[in-house]
């Protein structure tokens, strides 16, 4: 078996994690990104590992890429010009939305502007009923309408999303074609392929954004196809999506809007691939990057999963790691806001110019300027590829500390104070607020800047221990090398469990059918196959559902309706403190999420002690009114078993983790620093 690479593309930087399966190597490497071409990056990574590690591209196997084109797309507004066909009288929807305000206390912020303007959306005389009955056909000539008008609109793709379509998709699918034969080479998302589920304004949302990115998704993934198969002609491609699973390229490229989450998303599935490794089931990951940091509750070696959430602003109804993400990250900038008081974040310096330190011209004050100036970041990154100005980091941060009237040191452990405090609320808001009590949870984490803070973090919360990765900057490249092709299918079947559930069950055998042919499709064999199945109910008069686990032992089987009540019962009580058995309960959507595994990279091959780097301490600031000397230990050196006592600081490639006075940090034996947290 040849060679499996996994890269994601960070907003700094470009991240490869590389294994060999018949020898177990490994082999990792960071390069800068490239934002304006993802794929020139790629493209320097990949050689990267071919120069310096002996990695033989020509025999690579498997490609996994978690990619932020999509995200940055939908931030920066650069998607493509579009049309909406929908249902005569919803033109307006996509505007109206739910008519609630984005932020309930602020008066002044609204919800983007959408992103096809009024003119350029069509209406189709047409109705489907709610229970997929048809009440006004759809005429050939208003078919051939619309399609002239898609046609001379001048737009790059279109848009169609009619009124109950995810149960007759009849007129999507006649418009569809009628489209494509007048209009052939426009992008066409249709809603009942995207995301054929209740709810209509959601549903369109996702619809415009999926056909909103397929201009420049597409284009990328062709770009990206040739130059992977140029360099390994042979090699399987997989895109990761944000539920976590690869899909092949020509499937991003058709649904570009499963891709928005799909760089953090690969973080937790290598997250709970490390922690598994390591025995402990449940862990909070805590991955920190340049510009922002990502939360998410594991629990029983699952991640929370969410069906419902916001891409940058905009509604979207897609399965998704349940990621919670803020701006605070190693280039999150410290300032004054109107108050007088310091802040630090959102804004963020970015990959270009960066934080000061970078000598990329960056003269603000960041994080990551913070840590350079306590020494808890060595002046060498990426091996001594890069090297940090630390005069720069002080000349950044002196204008901070002149303003508060304190020394550069004492002004460095502010910033660093006030970032701990937003990603803390960041620990809360996926615990805590969520009724999980965080401190039996072992926080784990990664990005090039997590372990940098993580034992700060851990011990406020009170957690009880620290868990870093053997590489903790190249997690979620790692992730992607671990995950396994996925598939998710949904069908809404709105049913009362006291009702007759028929048309339950003939929607799973549907869906079950579907998942057949991708599992066909995909050459998984029956041995790598696998199925989740979820239910989303809801207490009958309630506005949502909940989505309920359907237990893997009961195969593709549904549940007698007495089972699934008691299952919706304990999820509410879960999620809310309170259930109520005696209220009725309704069955709102199924979803059947097909998984096909591929080979375990198994734990990691124990490296022989190689830097021949000598032992050597610098003055580092943990806390309080003086530096202290701390050891400085290369990890490489370090074998299972291994103990380092603080203060230290351990160094690798990607990441750098300070180990306070009165800790310690032990190599368990998948390679991980275990750091206990004191109570």
């Amino acid at each position: 078996m040849g060679w499996l690479i996994g890269v994601d593309v960070g907003g700094t930087f470009t991240d490869l994690f590389a294994f060999e399966p018949p020898t177990g190597r490994i082999a990792v490497h960071k390069v800068p990104s490239t934002p304006a071409d993802p794929s020139i990056a790629i493209v320097e990574g990949l050689q990267g590992l071919k120069d310096r590690h002996g990695v033989d591209l020509g025999a690579m196997e498997r490609f996994a890429h978690g990619t932020t084109v999509a995200t940055n797309a939908l931030i920066q507004r650069k998607g493509g010009k579009l049309a909406l066909v929908t249902t005569a009288g919803f033109r307006d929807l996509l505007e109206i939305g739910r008519q609630i305000r984005p932020r309930v206390y602020d008066i002044q912020t609204d919800y983007p502007p959408p992103l096809i303007p009024r003119e350029r959306r069509f209406e189709a005389v047409e109705r489907i009923g709610s229970r997929g009955e048809v009440i006004v056909g759809l005429e050939e000539a208003e078919v051939r309408q619309v399609a002239a008008a898609i046609a001379g609109a001048g737009v790059d793709g279109v848009a169609i999303c009619l009124l109950f379509s995810f149960l007759n998709p009849d007129h999507e699918r006649r418009l569809a074609a009628a489209i494509r034969e007048a209009a052939p080479g426009l992008h066409l998302s249709v809603s009942s392929e995207v995301q054929p589920e209740f709810r209509e304004y959601e549903r369109m949302s996702t619809t415009v954004l999926n056909a909103y990115l397929q201009p420049q998704v597409t284009l990328y993934m062709e770009r990206l196809g040739q130059a992977i198969r140029e360099i390994a002609p042979a090699a399987a491609i997989g895109i990761n999506q944000s539920s976590g699973g690869l899909m092949s390229i020509e499937r991003a490229s058709q649904f570009p809007v499963r891709t928005a989450l799909s760089g953090p998303a690969a973080g937790v599935v290598g997250a709970c691939h490390v922690a598994a490794l390591s025995g402990h089931p449940d862990v909070i990951t805590f991955d920190m990057g340049g510009t922002s940091t990502d939360v998410c509750l594991v629990r029983g070696g699952k991640a929370e999963m969410a069906f419902g959430r916001d891409v940058a602003g905009f509604p979207v109804r897609m399965p998704a790691i349940d990621i919670h993400t803020i701006g605070a990250g190693g280039g999150s900038i410290a300032h004054f806001g109107a108050d007088g008081l310091m802040k630090v974040g959102p804004e963020s310096a970015g990959a270009v110019p960066g934080p000061a330190c970078y000598g990329r011209g960056g003269t603000l004050p960041t994080v990551s300027d913070a840590n350079v100036v306590l020494g808890r970041l060595p002046v060498e990154l990426l091996g001594g590829d890069m090297r940090l100005d630390k005069a720069a980091a002080e000349n950044a941060v002196r204008p901070v500390a002149d303003r508060l009237g304190l020394s550069i040191e004492a002004a460095a452990l502010g910033i660093v104070r006030i970032v701990n405090a937003n990603m803390m609320r960041a620990i809360r808001a996926v615990s805590i607020e969520r009724g999980h009590d965080p401190r039996p949870f072992v926080l784990m984490p990664f990005g090039g800047a997590g372990a940098l803070h993580a034992i700060e973090l851990a011990e406020e919360i009170g957690m009880r221990a620290v868990l870093v990765p053997p590489s903790p900057g190249i997690l979620c490249a790692q992730g992607l090398v671990v995950a396994d092709l996925k598939e998710s299918f949904v069908a809404t079947c709105r049913t009362p469990l006291a009702g007759d559930l028929g048309i339950v069950k003939r929607e799973l055998a549907r869906l079950s059918a579907a998942l057949e042919q991708w599992w066909a499709r995909e050459r998984i064999a029956k041995s790598d196959a696998r199925a989740e199945l979820v239910a989303d109910m809801r207490y009958i008069g309630q506005n949502y559902e909940l989505s309920v686990p359907i237990p893997d032992d009961r195969g593709l089987d549904l549940p007698p309706a007495a089972e699934l009540a008691a299952l919706f019962h304990a999820a509410h009580a879960r999620s809310y403190g309170h259930c109520d058995p005696a209220a009725p309960v309704e069955i709102v959507n199924l979803r059947l999420t097909g998984i096909g595994r591929l080979p375990d990279i198994g734990p990691p091959r124990v490296p022989p002690k190689r830097s021949g780097r000598d032992a050597r301490t610098r003055p580092v600031w943990f806390a309080g009114d003086a530096a202290v000397d701390a050891r400085i230990v290369w990890r490489d050196d370090l074998a299972p078993g291994d103990s380092v006592a603080g203060p230290a600081v351990i160094e690798q490639l990607d990441a750098t983790t300070p180990v306070p006075p009165g800790y310690s940090a032990v190599v368990d034996a998948s390679l991980n620093l275990v750091i206990g947290v004191r109570a």
